[in-house]
């Protein structure tokens, strides 16, 4: 079952274009010091996506980081602007990780959880009834079914 997504986004001066065939599986905010540097913010807004939804143009330039697992990620940003598009991270096995708020309408995929809150501003306040956790999630746990299954299926399991 395909969803007939077609979902676009770039970045701030144009020369990065993409669309995304697929609605994203997961949208979580993130508030650990390493996000919060590379976006000069107080959090990112991430969106987990299938490696093969997404087709991009334009040219990218890429870094590697260690992410907060200790694992490497590799990470994608526009060569004229240096806005940070994605990231392939070690971890995210076929899986990744695309700034929501480079999409067109970032506001149709809200965060559906906060993650690293330990790290979190302490002038932030989060909602008691927004799914909080202090490091990471558990994603059988979180993710709607639809998207497990979905991931599932492409990782050819059962």
């Amino acid at each position: 079952m395909k969803n007939t997504y077609n979902l676009k986004g770039g970045c701030a001066c144009g020369e990065v274009k993409y669309t995304i065939n697929e609605k994203p599986l997961f949208t979580q905010a993130c508030h650990c010091k390493d996000c919060k540097i590379l976006t000069g913010s107080s959090f990112v807004i991430n969106s987990s996506i299938l490696d093969n939804s997404l087709d991009i143009k334009g040219e990218l330039l890429k870094g590697e980081l260690i992410a907060g697992s200790g694992k490497k990620a590799t990470v994608y940003f526009c060569k004229k602007c240096g806005v940070y598009i994605y990231a392939d991270y070690e971890t995210a096995v076929k899986r990744l990780t695309i700034r929501t708020k480079t999409f067109e309408n970032p506001d149709m995929f809200p965060p559906q959880v906060h993650i690293f809150t330990k790290e979190k501003d302490p002038w932030i306040n989060l909602s008691k009834d927004q799914n909080c956790y202090e490091e990471m999630y558990d994603p059988k746990k979180e993710w709607p079914e639809e998207s497990i299954k979905k991931y599932k299926e492409y990782l050819g399991k059962k």
